[in-house]
This record gives structure tokens, C-alpha cells and sequence, in this order.
């Protein structure tokens, strides 16, 4: 189904919201001329026709589970930042805390997608889907079997196995020694103090820890493909090391 089908076939029913409560979801009212051109703006590519039909109709939900989703992105135009690994980030989504589910949008985007789990406590980035249709089923489905779906195994588990796992990093050795053209291209231009993560295949629930070595942490990301890196911190001396000088 296309995100426009979706919409209208979840208009006027019951769902379950972020309180618990059983409530008849509704719809925020369709973008103005003056907000397509704002939104239109903002993206490095054309505005996706799927995209342009749905907003048309509806920009998204103003109630339901996770209070809510706005596709235009222009809710928390100015609640989310992270340039350096979403140049173009549009919020239409988020889980009360602060985090944010974004499209990631490049001048190759022909539609609302890939999107992702975008969380600063633990800071990870998820994986969620390439594409809106199953973004928005699964949304509705948080509000049908609340404690469930893709978003909350996301939210709840695979954004903290992220962070204690720390999965698929590459050293730089690695990576500068790959036969893949261009993550070895991207390692090329670091040095040995960065880490490398590749989400060009990803499925749900791949990601990275944007923020393993401190809220200061450098991340990379090489051009619009799904190349990351991040640079680790200084070793931390043991304590003789430090009465010592060593």
C-alpha cells in the first residue's frame, strides 16, 4: 500500500496512545503552498511524488502511539540537529525523550527513506526501514499491540544491544586493506584513530554508538553512502601511569 492508502485506511480508528489510552486516531490537516515550498527548500532532491500525495492529504497523525508523527518533518524542524552523519535529517517521529526517528534524505532520494532510530541516551543510531509504507504500518501497529512492532524492538532492544555490543566495527586497518573500493577510498582519507561502520546493506536493528567515546565524539560520514566512522578516544592511563608519568 502506498503511504497516502495507509493513511486514509487508519483515519478514525482505534488505537492505543503513548498514556495507555484507547483513543480514535486522527489526522493533522495537509501542508499549505508556503510549507511545500519551506520543506521543498530544505531537501537536497525532489520533493518524492508518494510523498507529495500524502502530505497532500495529510502531513500525519496528531494523535496515537508515540503522541503522534508529522512526515513533513516541519514539527521538530528545529528539535533535531547531528549534521555530521544526517546532513538533510527529517524528524517525523519521536519517542518523548528527546530521540527522533529521521528520514535520511540525499540528492539521490526517490522516496522517505532509509530511515532511522536517532537516540543521545544510550547514543546510537538505528536502522529502522527504507520505506515509509512499512514505517507507518509499523507506527499504527504500536497503537494496535502497544510493547510491540519494529519501532519498540528498535527502541527498546536493539538501540541497547548497540551500545553494549558495539557490532560490525572495522578497525582502520581493516578497512584500508578492504577490497570495497569505497570504504577503502573513505579510509584513505583517516587516519588510524578511527573505526568504521558500514550500513549501506543494513537491515533492521544494524546501526553504530555515534557517541562510544564521549558526547564529543568526531563522526564521519563518507559523501551521502552509508559509510561511518568514528574516531576513538585517547587511552585512558592506569593510575601508575599517571603517578608515574608514564
Amino acid at each position: 500500500m502506498t503511504p497516502l492508502e495507509i493513511i486514509r485506511r487508519a483515519q478514525g480508528s482505534r488505537v492505543v496512545d503513548e498514556d495507555g489510552r484507547s483513543v480514535t486516531l486522527e489526522l493533522l490537516p495537509p501542508l499549505s503552498a508556503e510549507e511545500f515550498a519551506h520543506l521543498e527548500g530544505m531537501i537536497p532532491c525532489r520533493l518524492p511524488a508518494e510523498v507529495r500525495e500524502l502530505l497532500s492529504f495529510s502531513r500525519g497523525f496528531a494523535n496515537g502511539p508515540w503522541a503522534g508523527a508529522d512526515f513533513s518533518g516541519l514539527t521538530h524542524e528545529q528539535s533535531f540537529g547531528m549534521e555530521e552523519v544526517f546532513p538533510c535529517a527529517i524528524p517525523i517521529a519521536a519517542d518523548g525523550c528527546g530521540n527522533f526517528w529521521v528520514v535520511d534524505v540525499t540528492s539521490r532520494s526517490a522516496g522517505w527513506g532509509p530511515i532511522f532510530y536517532a537516540c543521545h541516551d544510550p547514543p546510537v543510531i538505528v536502522f529502522q526501514t527504507d520505506d515509509l509504507s512499512r514505517f507507518m504500518e509499523e507506527f499504527l501497529q504500536s497503537g494496535n499491540t502497544p510493547q510491540q512492532g519494529g519501532l519498540h524492538e528498535v527502541h527498546e532492544k536493539h538501540a541497547f544491544r548497540i551500545w553494549s555490543e558495539n557490532p560490525g566495527v572495522l578497525n582502520h586497518e581493516a578497512a584500508i586493506q578492504s577490497s570495497d573500493r569505497e570504504l577503502k577510498s573513505f579510509a584513505e582519507t583517516l587516519d588510524g584513530s578511527f573505526q568504521f561502520i558500514d550500513l549501506r546493506n543494513a537491515k533492521t536493528g544494524d546501526g553504530f554508538s555515534w557517541g562510544r567515546y564521549g558526547p564529543r565524539t568526531v563522526v564521519r560520514r563518507h559523501g551521502e553512502t552509508l559509510l561511518f566512522a568514528c574516531q576513538k578516544g585517547p587511552e585512558k592511563k592506569s593510575l601508575l601511569s599517571r603517578l608515574f608519568g608514564r
